[in-house]
């Protein structure tokens, strides 16, 4: 038994409980607001959270303000209440956000980005970056053929879903409900953060929307999953 298990050994049950709670909320209660406490709780992580090469090739921008938010609801379809009549998760959630992912002028292999991130954030000395240069180079190239500017980009969001999982759990232990939000138009979204928020977005692209706060209501069906036997093999 570890350290965690022997000061609460009812944390087993805890997780479970916490993630038969989170569900994809819809609609939330507009008039409960998450405390900056909790929120930075969240926020702290997300900033924890592992990333291929420690590399942490992702942004996180909170849009709070009413009129921010309203920028994007014409295109965001999974976001603007669209699906049930309702003024979504841009009008009701606590806190709103979307995470960037950085591109390939950021994360191709030897770029000044990189080496500034070793040096500084890793504390890497020199002859340790050299080797992760040597690594990095023949993961993207050799291994697993990430090269071309959309591959990169593309596998920077998979770090970005890494983040929002253990944000949307660590929401989940703290009786905060949360949503994953694919439903909006990337280009439309990528022409919005460069007008109205100054993301350099040939550095930063949108990943992936989420939403946080207090769910109105309970959901109306029991969660569903496919059995253990489905999901898991064991050899």
């Amino acid at each position: 038994m570890n350290a965690i298990t022997q000061i609460n050994p009812g944390i087993r049950q805890q997780i479970l409980d916490a993630f038969n709670f989170r569900h994809a909320t819809k609609i939330f209660d507009p008039g409960r607001k998450i405390s900056d406490e909790d929120f930075n709780v969240i926020l702290e992580a997300a900033r924890l959270s592992p990333t291929s090469f420690g590399h942490e090739p992702f942004r996180i921008l909170m849009i709070q303000s009413p009129e921010k938010r309203e920028l994007f609801r014409e295109f965001s379809w999974g976001a603007n209440g669209m699906m049930n009549g309702s003024a979504g998760q841009l009008g009701t959630a606590s806190h709103f956000g979307i995470i960037l992912a950085a591109t390939d002028e950021l994360m191709r292999a030897g770029s000044d980005y990189l080496q500034d991130h070793y040096a500084r954030v890793k504390q890497l000395p020199d002859e340790v970056i050299e080797i992760f240069n040597g690594a990095y180079g023949k993961f993207q190239a050799e291994d697993h053929k990430i090269t071309s500017g959309r591959e990169i980009t593309d596998w920077s969001g998979k770090q970005a879903y890494i983040v929002l999982a253990n944000m949307m759990t660590a929401g989940a232990l703290l009786g905060i409900d949360s949503c994953p939000i694919e439903g909006f138009d990337m280009a439309r979204t990528t022409q919005v953060l460069a007008e109205h928020f100054g993301v350099d977005t040939a550095k930063w692209k949108p990943a992936v929307m989420f939403a946080f706060g207090h769910r109105a209501k309970d959901p109306e069906f029991p969660k569903t999953r496919r059995s253990m036997q489905d999901t898991v093999t064991w050899f």
